[in-house]
C-alpha cells in the first residue's frame, strides 16, 4: 500500500471505504474525512468526455454520492446534462476537472487521447479509461492500439496517470439499464497495473451497481476491447469468469 505515497503529508491522504475497500487516495489538503467517522469519503469525480457514456456513467456517480464535473472544450453545452442531476454535478473545462477531481472518467474519442494527453497534466491522477479505439472514426491510431494494446498506448499519452481500462466493454444504454438490477449485478471487467487504482475504481464500480471482475494488467484490456472476446460479454461475474476462462 505504500506505493506512490511515500513522502505525501498526511494533509494529502484520504481514505476510501466502499465496497469492502479501504485505501488511501491522494487528495488536496482539507479534504480528508472527519476523524473518527466511518463514513465513506466522496471522490470529487471528473468526466472528460461528455458524451453519450461519459454523460450516463457520470450520472451514475452523481446518483451514488459523489461530486462531478462534466467537462468538455465547451462546457456551456453541458449544463442541459448536469442541471438535472442537483448540486452534485457542475461543468467545466478538462483542465478544470483534473484540478478538481481525485478520479477522472475519461470517454472521449480515442483519436483524441494523444491531444489530450499533451495538453494536460495526468501524473498520479487515477483514470477510469472508457475509450474504444474505432477504426472508422479514429484513423490512424487505431494501427498503433492493434500493435501495442489499448492499455499500454493510453498509458503512453497520458504520462503517469494511474490508468485502470473500466466502462469500455459496452454501451451508455446497458450501463444506465443495468445499474443496481434486481438479482445479480451485472459483471464490468477491469484491467490495471496500479494495486490502489485498481481498489478504488472496484469499490465505485459496485457503488453504481455492478460487480468488478478483475481480467488482469493493462496487457489484458485487449480482450474486453472491441475485437476481443469479452467486448459486449454482458452477464453476472459467474458467467463472465466463465467466458474469460474459455
Amino acid at each position: 500500500m505504500a506505493h506512490g505515497f511515500r513522502g505525501m503529508s498526511h494533509g494529502r491522504r484520504r481514505v476510501l471505504i466502499a465496497g469492502g475497500w479501504s485505501v488511501l487516495l491522494t487528495v488536496p489538503a482539507g479534504h480528508a474525512m472527519a476523524q473518527g467517522t466511518r463514513e465513506p469519503a466522496r471522490l470529487k469525480i471528473g468526466v472528460v468526455g461528455s458524451g453519450r457514456l461519459g454523460g450516463a456513467v457520470g450520472s451514475l456517480f452523481v446518483k451514488a454520492g459523489h461530486p462531478v464535473m462534466f467537462a468538455s472544450r465547451h462546457p456551456e453545452e453541458l449544463k442541459s446534462l448536469a442541471d438535472p442531476l442537483g448540486p452534485l454535478a457542475r461543468t467545466g473545462t478538462v483542465a478544470q476537472a483534473l484540478a478538481f477531481a481525485d478520479v477522472i472518467l475519461l470517454a472521449v474519442p480515442y483519436s483524441a487521447v494523444p491531444e489530450v494527453g499533451q495538453q494536460h497534466r495526468w501524473q498520479g491522477k487515477i483514470v477510469l479509461d472508457a475509450t474504444n479505439a474505432i477504426a472508422a472514426r479514429d484513423g490512424a491510431i487505431v494501427d498503433e492500439v492493434k500493435a501495442n494494446g489499448i492499455g499500454a498506448t493510453t498509458a503512453k499519452y497520458l504520462k503517469g496517470a494511474r490508468i485502470v481500462r473500466a466502462f469500455n466493454f459496452t454501451g451508455a444504454a446497458e450501463f444506465t439499464r443495468e445499474s443496481h438490477r434486481s438479482g445479480p449485478p451485472m459483471a464490468v471487467p477491469l484491467a490495471a497495473d496500479d494495486a490502489e487504482a485498481l481498489a478504488v475504481a472496484s469499490a465505485l464500480v459496485r457503488e453504481v451497481g455492478f460487480e468488478p471482475v478483475v481480467v488482469g494488467g493493462l496487457s489484458s484490456a485487449d480482450r474486453f476491447a472491441p475485437g476481443g472476446k469479452l467486448f459486449r460479454q454482458m452477464g453476472t461475474a459467474e458467467e463472465f469468469r466463465r467466458a474469460m476462462a474459455q
